[in-house]
Protein backbone atom coordinates (compact mmCIF):
# COMPACT_ATOMS: atom_id res chain seq x y z
CA UNK A 1 0.00 0.00 0.00
CA UNK A 2 1.06 3.69 -0.61
CA UNK A 3 2.72 5.26 2.78
CA UNK A 4 0.33 8.13 3.23
CA UNK A 5 0.86 8.93 7.39
CA UNK A 6 3.43 8.90 9.66
CA UNK A 7 2.63 8.08 13.50
CA UNK A 8 5.03 9.19 15.95
CA UNK A 9 6.22 8.35 19.24
CA UNK A 10 7.69 11.37 21.58
CA UNK A 11 9.82 10.19 24.22
CA UNK A 12 13.13 9.32 22.74
CA UNK A 13 11.96 9.27 19.07
CA UNK A 14 10.91 13.13 18.36
CA UNK A 15 13.37 14.11 21.24
CA UNK A 16 15.55 12.68 23.80
CA UNK A 17 13.63 13.81 26.52
CA UNK A 18 13.92 10.74 29.29
CA UNK A 19 16.76 10.97 31.12
CA UNK A 20 17.28 15.43 31.11
CA UNK A 21 13.55 15.67 31.32
CA UNK A 22 11.60 13.31 32.86
CA UNK A 23 13.73 11.68 34.45
CA UNK A 24 14.51 14.81 36.73
CA UNK A 25 11.14 16.22 36.78
CA UNK A 26 10.35 12.63 38.71
CA UNK A 27 13.24 13.37 41.02
CA UNK A 28 11.94 16.93 41.88
CA UNK A 29 8.38 15.63 42.17
CA UNK A 30 10.00 13.22 44.63
CA UNK A 31 12.47 15.48 46.71
CA UNK A 32 9.41 17.95 46.47
CA UNK A 33 6.92 15.51 48.71
CA UNK A 34 9.79 14.74 51.06
CA UNK A 35 9.84 11.06 49.84
CA UNK A 36 13.72 9.53 49.66
CA UNK A 37 13.00 7.57 46.36
CA UNK A 38 15.80 9.12 43.59
CA UNK A 39 15.91 7.56 40.02
CA UNK A 40 19.65 7.56 38.85
CA UNK A 41 19.93 6.67 34.66
CA UNK A 42 20.78 3.03 35.30
CA UNK A 43 17.81 2.43 37.06
CA UNK A 44 15.41 4.93 35.15
CA UNK A 45 15.79 2.68 32.10
CA UNK A 46 15.32 -0.21 34.02
CA UNK A 47 11.73 1.60 34.66
CA UNK A 48 11.17 2.46 31.22
CA UNK A 49 10.04 -1.28 30.53
CA UNK A 50 6.96 0.15 31.95
CA UNK A 51 5.06 2.54 29.64
CA UNK A 52 3.37 5.63 31.36
CA UNK A 53 4.24 8.25 34.16
CA UNK A 54 1.96 7.03 36.26
CA UNK A 55 2.35 3.32 35.86
CA UNK A 56 5.80 3.81 36.22
CA UNK A 57 5.24 5.23 39.55
CA UNK A 58 2.95 2.37 40.15
CA UNK A 59 6.07 -0.37 39.28
CA UNK A 60 8.59 0.99 41.38
CA UNK A 61 6.49 1.30 44.39
CA UNK A 62 5.25 -2.03 44.17
CA UNK A 63 8.87 -3.15 43.87
CA UNK A 64 10.28 -1.43 46.59
CA UNK A 65 7.38 -1.74 49.02
CA UNK A 66 4.21 -3.59 47.94
CA UNK A 67 2.36 -3.34 51.27
CA UNK A 68 2.48 0.66 50.96
CA UNK A 69 1.63 0.35 47.17
CA UNK A 70 -1.66 -1.45 48.17
CA UNK A 71 -2.90 0.63 50.44
CA UNK A 72 -6.14 2.88 49.61
CA UNK A 73 -4.12 6.13 50.05
CA UNK A 74 -1.78 5.12 47.17
CA UNK A 75 -3.31 5.92 44.25
CA UNK A 76 -4.04 9.60 45.54
CA UNK A 77 -0.58 9.93 45.95
CA UNK A 78 0.55 8.15 42.83
CA UNK A 79 -1.58 11.25 40.74
CA UNK A 80 -0.16 13.99 42.88
CA UNK A 81 3.51 13.16 41.98
CA UNK A 82 2.72 12.55 38.25
CA UNK A 83 0.94 16.10 38.65
CA UNK A 84 4.06 17.56 40.12
CA UNK A 85 6.40 15.75 37.64
CA UNK A 86 4.69 16.92 35.10
CA UNK A 87 4.78 20.21 36.38
CA UNK A 88 8.41 20.53 36.63
CA UNK A 89 8.75 18.71 33.09
CA UNK A 90 7.28 21.33 31.40
CA UNK A 91 9.66 24.08 33.45
CA UNK A 92 12.48 21.98 32.55
CA UNK A 93 11.29 22.25 29.03
CA UNK A 94 10.53 25.55 29.01
CA UNK A 95 14.19 26.34 29.82
CA UNK A 96 15.50 24.53 26.76
CA UNK A 97 16.98 21.58 28.19
CA UNK A 98 16.01 19.42 25.13
CA UNK A 99 15.49 19.75 21.63
CA UNK A 100 14.26 17.72 18.70
CA UNK A 101 16.64 14.94 17.85
CA UNK A 102 18.94 15.31 14.35
CA UNK A 103 16.97 14.39 11.43
CA UNK A 104 13.30 15.22 13.00
CA UNK A 105 12.62 18.50 12.10
CA UNK A 106 13.22 17.71 8.28
CA UNK A 107 11.21 15.14 7.93
CA UNK A 108 8.39 16.67 9.68
CA UNK A 109 8.59 19.09 7.30
CA UNK A 110 9.19 16.73 4.51
CA UNK A 111 6.58 14.88 5.02
CA UNK A 112 4.05 17.57 5.12
CA UNK A 113 4.85 19.12 1.81
CA UNK A 114 4.45 15.77 0.56
CA UNK A 115 1.08 15.85 1.83
CA UNK A 116 1.55 12.98 4.32
CA UNK A 117 -1.02 13.15 7.40
CA UNK A 118 1.15 12.79 10.35
CA UNK A 119 0.00 12.32 14.50
CA UNK A 120 1.45 11.26 17.71
CA UNK A 121 0.70 8.33 19.49
CA UNK A 122 2.26 8.76 22.74
CA UNK A 123 1.90 7.46 26.51
CA UNK A 124 2.90 10.88 27.74
CA UNK A 125 0.72 13.64 29.08
CA UNK A 126 -0.75 15.73 26.12
CA UNK A 127 0.78 18.79 28.35
CA UNK A 128 4.19 17.37 27.29
CA UNK A 129 3.62 16.81 23.79
CA UNK A 130 1.87 20.57 23.61
CA UNK A 131 5.15 21.99 25.72
CA UNK A 132 7.65 19.94 24.06
CA UNK A 133 6.19 20.94 20.16
CA UNK A 134 6.36 24.69 21.49
CA UNK A 135 9.54 25.10 22.79
CA UNK A 136 10.99 22.86 19.48
CA UNK A 137 8.93 24.16 16.36
CA UNK A 138 7.01 26.81 17.76
CA UNK A 139 3.20 27.42 16.18
CA UNK A 140 4.49 24.94 13.07
CA UNK A 141 4.47 22.71 15.52
CA UNK A 142 0.85 21.71 16.19
CA UNK A 143 -0.06 22.42 12.72
CA UNK A 144 1.84 18.87 11.48
CA UNK A 145 0.15 16.66 13.12
CA UNK A 146 -3.54 16.33 12.49
CA UNK A 147 -4.05 14.04 15.38
CA UNK A 148 -2.32 13.62 18.84
CA UNK A 149 -2.94 10.20 20.69
CA UNK A 150 -1.50 11.02 24.13
CA UNK A 151 -1.66 10.44 27.49
CA UNK A 152 -5.19 8.32 29.54
CA UNK A 153 -7.01 8.81 26.13
CA UNK A 154 -6.75 4.96 25.84
CA UNK A 155 -7.41 2.26 28.96
CA UNK A 156 -4.08 0.20 27.99
CA UNK A 157 -0.67 1.70 27.55
CA UNK A 158 2.17 0.27 25.23
CA UNK A 159 2.75 -2.29 24.17
CA UNK A 160 -0.97 -2.81 24.34
CA UNK A 161 -1.80 -1.49 20.62
CA UNK A 162 -4.66 0.96 22.18
CA UNK A 163 -3.15 4.45 21.10
CA UNK A 164 -2.43 2.98 17.97
CA UNK A 165 -6.02 1.76 17.16
CA UNK A 166 -7.34 5.03 18.19
CA UNK A 167 -5.00 7.36 15.81
CA UNK A 168 -5.99 4.60 12.67
CA UNK A 169 -9.54 5.46 13.40
CA UNK A 170 -9.46 9.00 13.64
CA UNK A 171 -7.05 9.42 10.78
CA UNK A 172 -9.65 7.36 8.80
CA UNK A 173 -6.62 5.46 7.42
CA UNK A 174 -5.43 1.45 7.40
CA UNK A 175 -2.79 0.54 10.02
CA UNK A 176 -0.79 -0.90 6.45
CA UNK A 177 -1.37 2.79 5.16
CA UNK A 178 1.02 3.93 7.65
CA UNK A 179 4.57 4.04 9.24
CA UNK A 180 4.93 3.92 13.19
CA UNK A 181 8.68 5.76 14.12
CA UNK A 182 9.41 4.37 17.70
CA UNK A 183 12.78 3.91 19.53
CA UNK A 184 12.00 0.97 22.29
CA UNK A 185 10.76 -2.35 22.48
CA UNK A 186 7.32 -1.86 23.93
CA UNK A 187 6.67 1.08 21.35
CA UNK A 188 7.79 -1.30 18.06
CA UNK A 189 5.27 -4.12 20.04
CA UNK A 190 2.45 -1.50 20.02
CA UNK A 191 2.71 -0.86 16.68
CA UNK A 192 2.96 -4.04 15.68
CA UNK A 193 0.42 -4.93 17.77
CA UNK A 194 -2.00 -2.38 15.96
CA UNK A 195 -0.89 -3.76 12.12
CA UNK A 196 1.03 -0.89 11.38
CA UNK A 197 4.92 -1.23 10.35
CA UNK A 198 7.22 0.34 12.34
CA UNK A 199 10.82 1.92 11.95
CA UNK A 200 13.04 1.65 15.10
CA UNK A 201 15.23 4.35 16.15
CA UNK A 202 17.01 3.97 18.88
CA UNK A 203 17.58 6.37 21.51
CA UNK A 204 19.67 6.80 24.59
CA UNK A 205 18.17 3.59 26.40
CA UNK A 206 17.32 1.37 24.06
CA UNK A 207 20.56 0.39 23.61
CA UNK A 208 22.14 -0.67 20.23
CA UNK A 209 21.65 -3.35 17.91
CA UNK A 210 24.40 -5.23 18.64
CA UNK A 211 23.64 -5.92 22.63
CA UNK A 212 19.72 -5.74 22.32
CA UNK A 213 17.62 -7.69 19.51
CA UNK A 214 14.19 -5.89 19.02
CA UNK A 215 12.45 -7.61 16.56
CA UNK A 216 9.66 -6.62 14.31
CA UNK A 217 10.72 -3.36 13.06
CA UNK A 218 11.29 -3.06 9.26
CA UNK A 219 14.24 -1.46 9.86
CA UNK A 220 16.51 -0.18 12.76
CA UNK A 221 18.57 2.74 12.76
CA UNK A 222 20.28 4.81 15.31
CA UNK A 223 19.62 8.30 13.61
CA UNK A 224 17.29 9.85 11.61
CA UNK A 225 20.00 12.85 10.62
CA UNK A 226 20.53 10.45 6.87
CA UNK A 227 17.30 9.50 6.29
CA UNK A 228 14.76 11.13 3.85
CA UNK A 229 11.64 10.70 2.94
CA UNK A 230 12.18 8.41 0.12
CA UNK A 231 13.91 6.32 2.31
CA UNK A 232 11.16 5.97 4.84
CA UNK A 233 9.04 5.20 1.59
CA UNK A 234 11.28 2.22 1.01
CA UNK A 235 10.96 1.18 4.06
CA UNK A 236 7.56 0.76 4.02
CA UNK A 237 7.11 -0.75 1.10
CA UNK A 238 9.46 -3.69 3.06
CA UNK A 239 6.27 -4.26 5.04
CA UNK A 240 4.13 -4.74 1.70
CA UNK A 241 6.45 -7.02 0.14
CA UNK A 242 6.40 -9.19 3.94
CA UNK A 243 2.90 -9.70 4.08
CA UNK A 244 2.70 -10.32 -0.05
CA UNK A 245 5.24 -13.62 1.05
CA UNK A 246 2.78 -14.02 4.13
Amino acid sequence: MTLRALLWDVDGTLAETEDDGHRVAFNRAFAEAGLPWHWDSALYGELLAVAGGKERLRAWWQRIDPAAAAAPEAEALVRRLHVRKTAWYVELLARGVVGLRPGVAALLDAARAAGLQQAIATTTTPDNVTQLLDVTLGARGHRLFGVVGAGDVVPHKKPAPDIYLWVLQRLGLHAAECLAIEDSAVGVAAARAAGVPVLLVRSRFTGTAATTAIPGAVADVSSLQAVDLAQLRRWHGLADADLMRG
